[in-house]
């Protein structure tokens, strides 16, 4: 019963964030098999992927500020790269919904990169949820040790996402009708 608590107190809210970390995935795969017609979204592409570049920006921005000891300006960079991820997730499931989909038309060895990055990218997108979140909820929750131990996990694989979401854009805008 004690180590119970004590794991309790040492991960506040591991429940809400492992039941969120499987609902998000499940949620997008499902409403991609929902289509809405009749609006056109068809301009958030870009602005999602901008989303993205800006997220990476500001990743790092946070790393400095943190190794400078700018623990403040950390939390604020941080914060935004946790709300600039969330809107990302909403326009690019708004997008998916109300669009066809695009396939990817590179030939040869550049169509094996693509999709190279984009499964990585996909993965990693999925796995980094609950990194983040523990993350995240472990600073909040002042247990700076353990935020620090899963930080250096998080950041790589968070930028990772960040910048792979920017080149699949980049990559698949020439294919979008």
């Amino acid at each position: 019963m004690e180590s119970s608590l004590t794991n309790q107190n040492k991960e506040p809210y591991r429940k809400l964030i492992i039941a969120v970390s499987i609902v998000i995935p499940l949620l997008i795969a499902i409403l991609f098999g929902v289509k809405i017609p009749g609006y056109d979204f068809s301009f958030l592409p870009p602005v999602y992927a901008s989303f993205n570049a800006l997220t990476a920006v500001l990743l790092v921005m946070a790393v400095i500020a943190i190794k400078n000891k700018k623990r403040k300006l950390h939390e604020a960079l941080i914060n935004c790269c946790v709300l600039l991820s969330t809107a990302f997730l909403i326009m690019y499931v708004l997008y998916h919904m109300t669009s066809e989909a695009t396939s990817f038309g590179g030939v040869g060895v550049i169509r094996y990169v693509y999709f190279f990055i984009l499964i990585t990218h996909i993965l990693l997108s999925i796995i980094i949820i609950p990194i983040v979140l523990f993350t995240y909820v472990r600073a909040w929750s002042g247990n700076f040790e353990r935020h620090k131990a899963l930080a250096k996990f998080a950041f790589p694989l968070w930028l990772y996402v960040a910048i792979t979401g920017v080149v699949v854009y980049l990559m698949i805008s020439p294919y979008y009708a």
